[in-house]
């Protein structure tokens, strides 16, 4: 199979091959006008140190860790992670915001009654009113009592399931009730939803979902950066597209077998497609074993990859990523991230982008993490590696150009030291982007010419 570009990002120098075959209905690169590159242009510094964009572009703070919560809560949590942007009544937007908060985290959501699991998780999601103009009128607790809240993803209904990424049980660092669960957030009215975890969907350390809204079928990741790695599910509810509180009526979880592919980390040409086929999952609960360990019966093998994070439904299917993986740590191969495809009519999965090269982690462009559909029709991928952090677009023929950068002066005076880009996700009118710091805790939005 040929590799259908190769484009070489001038600012860090890192190559990302493979194409997005599926995002677009024509082969026209979007993003960018004909005879001109992808994207926006360059980056340039900022002078607030905070964040620097292309040119006609600007960006607005919202919320950051440590102010007051605007329903008097309490202070806003740490550690930012995935986020999601719903329609409100009156041209209003409201963003639902992970907090991927362990034990040690310095800043808990609070505990609120009536939306706390289990008291002695630190972990959570907040919910923030946007008015027309975009101004914050609204902040407030969500889901609290939850543990490692990382990624998740949205519903046809337009709620929020929030993935814990742990597998820690009751009695372990000092929590009440077993963890590694997904719970359902309502934005409108958190309370509605309260604090309940959605155990059919299986207990492991999740990451991000994403729900076929034809159908109703719900793909989940799960991130296991050790052997054995993690297992890309898919949950079929007894209730599809029930709404509210159907997924509670509890449903079948399987797990993906590629035959033949053990470990997804070897494929390294992209448009390299497989069959699948779906393996029921012998213990969802992981009573006794956690899942990525049971026996999966005969027939080979369940296909596991190092790092599953970001999945995202868009064109049909299902993209979802592979942050990254490393001999040295078991896997079959290394990559700096991948970038796959499944198709569910099909039935089959597809690599659509590679990042590399896997010789040097320092380089940007290493580890993609939460990813998106952007307005142009191909993703925007948020960057968790070495160095500066990135927020990458990626056309639909698989060019890669730069969006968003953690300021050049960090270290200065003054300026923050920011961790890795998360919760990517666009305003429900495609004319804001928002996006948080991971740390310390700060969510943006980003206004200019999107295409």
């Amino acid at each position: 199979m040929s590799v259908s570009r190769r484009s070489l990002l001038a600012a860090g120098g890192i190559a990302f091959v493979g194409a997005l075959g599926t995002l677009g209905a024509t082969r026209t690169p979007r993003g960018h006008a004909p005879g001109h590159g992808p994207g926006y242009g360059p980056l340039l510094p900022d002078p607030h140190g905070l964040l620097d964009l292309p040119a006609g572009f600007s960006y607005r703070v919202l919320s950051r860790a440590g102010t007051p919560l605007r329903s008097g809560e309490g202070p806003v949590p740490a550690n930012c992670d995935g986020m999601a942007a719903f329609p409100a009544p009156g041209g209003r937007t409201r963003l639902v915001r992970n907090h991927e908060n362990r034990t040690t985290a310095a800043l808990r959501v609070p505990a609120v009654e009536g939306l706390t699991y289990d008291p002695h998780a630190l972990g959570g999601c907040t919910a923030l009113e946007l008015d027309p103009r975009g101004a914050v009128i609204g902040e407030r607790v969500a889901l609290a009592g939850t543990a490692v809240n990382c990624a998740g993803g949205r519903t046809p209904w337009n709620t929020w399931l929030s993935c814990e990424e742990t597998e820690d049980r009751a009695g372990t660092s000092g929590y009440t009730k077993d963890h590694g669960y997904v719970f359902e957030v309502d934005p409108a009215d958190p309370h509605r939803s309260g604090a309940v975890p959605l155990t059919a969907m299986g207990r492991f350390a999740h990451e991000a979902v994403a729900v076929d809204p034809y159908r109703g079928v719900v793909y989940e990741t799960e991130d296991a950066f050790i052997e054995p790695f993690g297992l890309f599910y898919r949950f079929l509810p007894h209730l599809p597209l029930g709404g509210l509180g159907s997924l509670r009526a509890g449903g079948a979880l399987e797990a993906l077998r590629a035959p033949g592919v053990a470990d997804l980390s070897v494929v390294d040409e992209p448009g390299a497609e497989f069959p699948v086929e779906w393996v029921p999952v012998p213990d969802p609960s992981a009573a006794g074993t956690a899942i990525r360990f049971q026996d999966f019966g005969p027939g080979g093998g369940i296909t596991h990859a190092q790092k599953l994070e970001g999945c995202y439904w868009g064109d049909g299917g299902v993209h979802f990523v592979s942050s990254y993986a490393r001999t040295r740590e078991g896997a079959g191969a290394d990559h700096h991230g991948q970038v796959w495809f499944y198709d569910p009519l099909r039935a089959r999965l597809r690599l659509d982008v590679l990042f590399g090269p896997a010789a040097d982690i320092a380089l940007p462009g290493d580890s993609p993490d939460n990813i998106c559909l952007a307005p142009d029709g191909g993703l925007m991928v948020c960057e968790d590696g070495g160095g500066a952090q990135y927020v990458f677009g990626v056309t639909v023929d698989g060019e890669v150009y730069p969006v968003a950068r953690n300021a050049d002066d960090i270290g200065a005076a003054g300026a923050p030291e920011w961790g890795e880009f998360a919760g990517v996700t666009f305003s429900p009118d495609g004319r804001t982007m928002f996006v948080n710091a991971y740390a310390p805790g700060t969510t943006f939005a980003v206004t200019g010419p999107w295409h």
